[in-house]
């Protein structure tokens, strides 16, 4: 579930090829896409995403797929032979060096679990792919302080807010991980604190920090919440923020990225 509004930039389908990659934790491969169609996009910061078409068949091909990515473009995608049609999936900009045309994307890999992860993981610099921009979930409202909910899926949109807010924006970033080691550098506001939370990896994201969050002192005033990741993370602490603590429904932007159980779409 979620309540993000999907827009569609100008720049329609962007091709791009990888130019290198790097696995900057345990869990966590970025690559670095490349290409002179980079000059196109618009770059806006905090959690920007897209649709990324990465190619698993030997014949895939990027030309012929849809410039927008509506119930339009998406039938026009479905039309497309099975043989040669690449698979999509959401992913957050990580970075953006215009002067270099670099965007970096940052990959969760769980060995061969799943296709974009082991697609990441082995990519190699002049491998194709393309993707659609469909801008920022990150919305605020005026508010007296921020709360930011993620788990490991969610870090890279967390990441991306936390650089880009205002530097003397205050509250919370409550970040929950299967693995400690996968802990990244976060360019936070000095008055934002940042929670790092672990949870056992044999047990599903939200396990820990849907209780601590439950449990926590929070500030006075009125809050904007940004709440991401595996469904359960995003629609627990919407729904405890909603009826437990009376946070207004506009006050809480929430994005199920994938669920449990079931494959990333």
């Amino acid at each position: 579930m979620s309540n993000i509004t999907v827009t569609h930039a100008d720049s329609g389908l962007i091709q791009v090829e990888v130019l290198r990659r790097e696995r900057i934790t345990p869990h966590m491969t970025r690559v670095t896409f490349t290409g002179a169609a980079l000059a196109d996009f618009e770059y806006q910061g905090f959690d920007q995403w897209f649709r990324l078409a990465i190619g698993i068949h030997d014949d895939d091909r990027f030309d012929n797929l849809p410039s927008r990515f509506g119930i339009g473009g998406y039938l026009k995608y479905l039309a497309l032979p099975k043989g040669t049609r690449p698979v999509i999936r959401s992913y957050t900009v990580r970075a953006f060096r215009p002067g270099s045309l670099e965007l970096d994307v940052d990959f969760l890999v769980h060995g061969t679990e799943g296709i974009a992860g082991p697609w990441a993981a082995s990519a190699e610099p002049g491998t194709q792919a393309a993707f659609i921009d469909q801008g920022c979930g990150w919305k605020p409202v005026p508010a007296d302080w921020t709360l930011l909910v993620a788990d490991e899926s969610g870090l890279p949109a967390v990441a991306g807010i936390l650089r880009d807010m205002p530097r003397d924006a205050v509250g919370h970033a409550m970040i929950e991980l299967y693995d400690a080691a996968d802990r990244q550098e976060l360019d936070a506001p000095p008055g934002m604190q940042v929670h790092w939370l672990e949870r056992d990896p044999d047990t599903d994201p939200g396990t820990v920090l849907l209780p601590v969050l439950a449990g926590m002192d929070l500030p006075a005033g009125e809050v904007y919440a940004f709440a991401v990741g595996e469904s359960a993370v995003a629609t627990g602490a919407r729904r405890h923020l909603v009826r437990e603590r009376g946070v207004a429904k506009q006050n809480v932007t929430f994005a199920g990225y994938w669920k449990v159980g079931r494959a990333a779409g």
